[in-house]
């Protein structure tokens, strides 16, 4: 089934919305002191008055793109603050380059630890944009659904059985994924068994969309589960790593046997913006290509 022009048209608007809003007019808010910098609340530039700034701005816009898009409001304005991040996603340094700068055991200790979690900062960025677009909707028809409706009202069990669930196979599936497509140059070690090389970026946002857009499309089609779920796992992935690719003694072994820029785990190579940015792309894509599946399941028979 191929989408009809004028959701095509809608879709493109709500991207360039998204670019030129976040990704290029908030820049400022985000860009590192140094040219080839990372984009990070905890290692780079962004203040707390530009991150207020920042919530707002993507609560704008996903309000603007829900009626740029209208009448599809609640199913394509959601791609409107993800678009803007990726665009900052592109442009951040790398995790490998900067462990390149500071070099020593201690300090990769530090930097994974505080890039562990700072996906759900990005995470809150754009659920501030969904926050917009179901102001919007509100407002202009006094009704919002996050999600398609289920013909049937499970019980509140059920619901919450299978939230967790769709939660947690998310995560797992994605790390699944990230680890496969993740990857650069493999050097094989006599301890960890094998290494990872920093992936170029281009690898990352493939790596990223596609494993993400898996887990949402599995968790849709075995739990009729939304989106949400997998965005929300965007935020968790790199806190499950596996405490065994970060602890001391490894990270002493990588700092005296390895170049800078090699990984025990691919994951640890992906910079949180990145993550967020295009993990919720992928993630609304893999549910709407599960929605259109099932369409054409049902037509063909």
């Amino acid at each position: 089934m191929e989408l009809p022009w004028f959701i095509k048209i809608r879709i493109i608007g709500v991207i360039a919305a998204g670019f030129l809003l976040i990704g290029v007019w908030a820049w400022p808010i985000a860009s590192p002191i140094e040219p080839a910098g990372p984009v990070s609340f905890l290692l780079g530039n962004i203040t707390l008055g530009g991150t207020i700034a920042l919530l707002v701005l993507a609560f704008c816009s996903g309000f603007v793109a829900y009626f740029l898009s209208w009448p599809y409001g609640r199913q394509i304005a959601v791609l409107a603050v993800p678009s803007g991040l990726a665009v900052w996603a592109v442009r951040t340094a790398s995790v490998g380059s900067i462990i390149q700068q500071y070099p020593s055991a201690d300090y990769r200790q530090s930097l994974f630890s505080a890039l562990k979690w700072e996906p759900v900062f990005w995470l809150a960025v754009v659920f501030a944009g969904f926050a917009g677009v179901w102001a919007a909707g509100k407002i202009s028809s006094g009704k919002f659904d996050a999600d398609k409706q289920n013909e049937e009202n499970p019980s509140k069990s059920t619901i919450y059985v299978n939230a967790l669930i769709a939660l947690v196979g998310s995560v797992l599936l994605a790390q699944l994924c990230l680890k496969l497509f993740a990857q650069d140059v493999k050097l094989p070690d006599s301890r960890l068994g094998v290494i990872m090389a920093q992936p170029v970026v281009g690898q990352i946002v493939f790596a990223v969309l596609l494993s993400f857009g898996i887990a949402a499309f599995l968790v849709e089609k075995f739990l009729n589960a939304g989106y949400l779920w997998s965005v929300i796992a965007t935020g968790l992935v790199a806190a499950f790593v596996g405490v065994g690719s970060t602890r001391p003694e490894v990270l002493q072994y990588l700092s005296q046997n390895v170049p800078a820029n090699c990984f025990p785990n691919a994951i640890l190579a992906i910079m949180p913006v990145q993550m967020v940015a295009f993990g919720t792309l992928g993630s609304i894509a893999g549910y709407w290509m599960a929605i259109r599946y099932d369409y054409w399941r049902q037509n063909e028979s």
